[in-house]
């Protein structure tokens, strides 16, 4: 009998591989696959200071923090150890570790001022249990910016609670969230939502469709 999670990780798996063999392409692929604007930028920029710790999770090459102030301390943890290999040639600084959000954070890495889950989040199957390990890894008054593929009645393509997808010859299965079901996990974690927001995310190019994301800003309690 298949042990509890099983499909979770072998849907990891798939996406790990998926990423890998992108990654020497990742950064010229980025301008045309994302519609984030400058959402993390403008978060970033109002959260992070010197001397604080930020979590990247899903971190790929560290696009989004590898240009911080050298005085931030810089974790990634992605699934795809190729991407980490360009995180650290970006921001040799930094700490750039192999992990799924599976699991827990790990405890060594002790605790963050600041997280952000960017666009990882589509293949997770088990929302309230992530959220949970990266609530715990925020310090009291910790913020942190996930998004979500979200699912709305009425909304083409974001109807259903799975997609199955073909990305660079590997099937992977995207996972859609309900607003609600975002919010009551959230607040299982421990977390408070400050601000959301229905916004694009990322374009699949296959159809030539922009999926949309919720955009979530959260405050640990």
């Amino acid at each position: 009998m298949a042990g509890e999670g099983d499909d979770g990780r072998r849907g990891e798996a798939a996406v790990a591989r998926v990423y890998g063999e992108i990654a020497s392409s990742y950064e010229v692929l980025y301008p045309s696959l994302h519609r984030y604007g400058d959402r993390v930028e403008r978060f970033l920029a109002g959260v992070v200071k010197p001397g604080l710790r930020v979590l990247d999770v899903g971190c790929g090459p560290a696009l989004h923090t590898r240009g911080l102030d050298a005085a931030v301390d810089v974790v990634g943890l992605d699934v795809a150890p190729e991407m980490l290999e360009l995180a650290k040639r970006a921001r040799p600084s930094g700490t750039w570790r192999v992990h799924s959000y599976l699991d827990p954070v790990p405890e060594d890495l002790g605790l963050f001022d600041v997280a952000l889950a960017i666009g990882c989040l589509d293949f997770c199957d088990d929302l309230p249990r992530v959220l949970g390990h990266l609530g715990r890894a925020l310090k009291p008054g910790g913020r942190m910016l996930f998004t979500v593929l979200e699912r709305r009645p009425g909304l083409e393509a974001h109807e259903a609670a799975t997609r199955a997808v073909r990305t660079a010859d590997t099937d992977v299965t995207l996972h859609l969230w309900s607003a609600v079901e975002t919010a009551r996990a959230v607040d299982l974690a421990g977390m408070r939502t400050d601000f959301y927001l229905h916004a694009p995310g990322w374009e699949l190019l296959a159809e030539e469709r922009v999926m949309w994301f919720g955009w979530w800003y959260v405050k640990r309690v």
